[in-house]
């Protein structure tokens, strides 16, 4: 009976495992310092370039097992102004006028290899403060929400 139980768990933490290796997807930043509007301090360009590949990662298991989401950001443009303070790090302000955030992405579906569904899109939200926001909280939340209207409308279609 305990050896039953101990194999039912070992193939629940394979299944788990196998899981979250295919929920991951591939996310680079083409010239993130030359962007139009992404963070001075290279700790906190960091911090964003993380925020946004763990958000895919959490989409990316979305997708039928055996698919991988390859995303570049080619251009960010964060919502809000930055103010800049010394010796404090930036503050930024969002205001809901000419602020919105703005992504410019090329994106690639691929199934055993082979593409199954590519293009660019350029995203933006002039209405990000308005409406239900799930990341209201979070950093980045606003893109974050972009993201995953872009996700649902453009990528899981393509299943």
């Amino acid at each position: 009976m305990k050896t039953s139980a101990l194999k039912t768990a070992v193939a629940i933490v394979f299944a788990l495992t196998a899981g979250s290796v295919a929920a991951e997807a591939n996310v680079s930043y083409i010239n993130a310092t030359e962007m139009t509007d992404v963070p001075r301090h290279y700790k906190d360009l960091e911090t964003m370039e993380y925020n946004f590949t763990e958000h895919l990662n959490k989409l990316s298991g979305q997708l039928p097992a055996g698919q991988v989401l390859k995303v570049e950001f080619l251009d960010i443009d964060l919502a809000g102004d930055v103010f800049p303070r010394v010796p404090v790090r930036d503050i930024r302000v969002t205001k809901g006028q000419a602020d919105w955030p703005r992504i410019h992405l090329r994106y690639s579906i691929e199934q055993d290899g082979k593409v199954i569904s590519s293009g660019e899109k350029k995203l933006a939200d002039p209405n990000y403060q308005m409406g239900f926001n799930m990341y209201q909280q979070d950093l980045y939340g606003y893109e974050k929400q972009m993201l995953d209207n872009w996700f649902r409308k453009e990528i899981l279609p393509a299943k």
